[in-house]
């Protein structure tokens, strides 16, 4: 009876996870930030990134997915698009600051995505994320006006849409775009808490990421959930 019990949880435990198909991926690709110094192009990436992600295809229009991403930020006013900034009464600035960030979500499919099938193989898709970063930030300014340098972690606003394709047998790549809207001012090390530095305006700050991902996929098809 114990032998048989055992057999049971181990035919169950397989096939949960063999059930559906599992993605396993790495990206590579750019960021670009725009807050109050340098450019305010929203898709111009200067500073090598990268994300390690899994995903599981809940069923052929949507995958649920977890992400972690190292995104390193800068700006600098010599690369403004704007005279302002470029001609700033308290000189031209510049930053560098990195960003760590956990998103939760999951990818929609505009066609149904199956890389066992012969005709669905490839499909554009919008993300749909929770965003929880880390970062540099200011705690506050010392009598001489010096930055007193913290650590934060905040949320963001996150959209991005991609495309994905098969590579060949159980690979696959994709297009990747992604934008997040935080909630912080700081990013830059610059808001109007700053002392004696001129700003063009008041909102808060931007970061993009732009690359391209490999992506492994394991587990057997199966009879995929029908919907949400």
């Amino acid at each position: 009876m114990k032998h048989r019990i055992l057999f049971f949880l181990f035919v169950s435990f397989t096939s949960l996870i063999m059930g559906q198909i599992h993605e396993v991926g790495v990206s590579l690709g750019g960021t670009n930030y725009v807050g109050d110094i340098g450019r305010n192009t929203y898709i111009y990436p200067n500073k090598p990134a990268g994300a390690a992600f899994y995903k599981y295809n809940w069923n052929p229009r949507i995958a649920l997915r977890a992400t972690f991403s190292y995104l390193p930020i800068s700006g600098n006013d010599l690369d403004a698009d704007t005279s302002f900034r470029k001609n700033r009464t308290t000189g031209a600035l510049n930053f560098t600051n990195d960003i760590k960030e956990l998103a939760l979500g999951l990818e929609y499919n505009f066609y149904d995505y199956d890389l066992s099938s012969d005709d669905k193989t490839w499909t554009p898709y919008i993300l749909l994320e929770l965003v929880g970063f880390n970062y540099t930030n200011v705690q506050s300014y010392d009598t001489s006006g010096q930055i007193v340098y913290g650590n934060k972690t905040s949320y963001a606003l996150p959209f991005g849409l991609g495309f994905k394709s098969k590579l060949y047998g159980t690979l696959a790549f994709a297009l990747e775009a992604k934008f997040r809207y935080t909630f912080e001012d700081d990013l830059d090390y610059v808001s109007n808490k700053s002392p004696n530095i001129n700003l063009e305006g008041t909102g808060n700050d931007w970061y993009m990421f732009t690359g391209i991902s490999v992506i492994y996929t394991f587990g057997r098809p199966a009879c995929y959930t029908k919907g949400l």
